[in-house]
């Protein structure tokens, strides 16, 4: 399976595992550890214990200091009562334990959706973004909303349109060149809300990085008000991206602003209003088409 640009090599092997000819930057293996939980933690010093997500008590955990990140640092991740994930800093591996209640769909599930999101920004190789991400005309264009503001609803009507998918909760980045890239995350979409579940399968999904163009933060609003598209600058611009930031983690706020200024820098952000109703769905559609492409006009 493809994901993050990483071919993701289960071992043993997951039952619906989809192969793939699409090109990858590397490989990440996730192996069956013969390990017991208890042997590992003996080795462990600190520990960061996260709100409750999807139902499940969340932990990572690590045998020094968190803000160390250096060579053969060990790091666990924890699923209570589910599934228990470590690697050493500098592999490409990561190894998993069964618990009770463990499955393979939340093998899959926390492994694509939370595990290796941390493991990449951990090992340095991509930074995340709170996101739904899609292309139009070839480009990646992504939404930003606060909960429940509406970027999966986006994300999957753009979809449904026949446009190619990035991610439709976190898009991975990486900066090469002075431009910052977008790096599709898995190839399933969840337009549900449903807890530890990936979606369905996209056959539409982007396989290699490109430049980011354009982010768009959508403003719900009265069914009744106009659909306008404004660009924002200074704080209000800095501040719409800041809230997009995925897992900050332990990391030095000074790097997560330096991060940010320069996305601000170099890209353009638009606040976009969004009527909250359906069946204006498409008129906040059709604006966004226009404005991207009267925007690429002007280039």
């Amino acid at each position: 399976m493809i994901a993050y640009n990483h071919y993701i090599k289960f071992i043993p092997r997951l039952e619906d595992d989809k192969e793939s000819v699409d090109s990858f930057v590397g490989q990440v293996k996730v192996r069956e550890s013969s390990l017991f939980a208890s042997e590992l933690k003996k080795k462990l010093q600190c520990e960061m214990i996260f709100p409750e997500s999807q139902g499940r008590d969340l932990g990572l955990y690590s045998d020094r200091e968190f803000m160390d990140r250096g060579t053969g640092q060990i790091w666990v991740f924890e699923v209570k009562d589910v599934i228990t994930f470590f690697w050493s800093s500098g592999m490409m591996e990561l190894e998993y334990i069964k618990h009770e209640n463990f499955t393979e769909e939340l093998l899959k599930y926390w492994a694509l959706h939370v595990v290796l999101p941390i493991f990449f920004i951990i090992e340095g190789i991509y930074d995340f973004l709170h996101a739904g991400a899609v292309e139009i005309n070839e480009e990646p264009v992504l939404f930003i909303a606060e909960s429940f503001g509406g970027k999966s609803t986006m994300t999957d009507y753009f979809m449904k349109q026949g446009h190619t998918m990035i991610s439709d909760d976190k898009v991975a980045t990486f900066q090469k060149d002075g431009d910052f890239y977008t790096v599709s995350s898995y190839p399933y979409h969840r337009p549900y809300r449903d807890i530890e579940d990936l979606g369905f399968f996209v056959e539409n999904f982007a396989k290699t990085p490109k430049a980011m163009h354009s982010i768009y933060v959508l403003q719900k609003v009265e069914g009744d008000n106009d659909v306008k598209v404004s660009m924002l600058t200074g704080v209000d611009k800095f501040m719409a991206l800041r809230s997009a930031k995925e897992m900050n983690l332990f990391f030095p706020e000074s790097k997560q602003l330096d991060y940010l200024g320069e996305i601000a820098q170099r890209l353009s952000v638009y606040k976009v209003t969004v009527p909250w109703d359906f069946n204006r769905l498409n008129e906040v559609y059709n604006t966004i088409l226009e404005h991207h492409s009267s925007f690429r006009k002007m280039k």
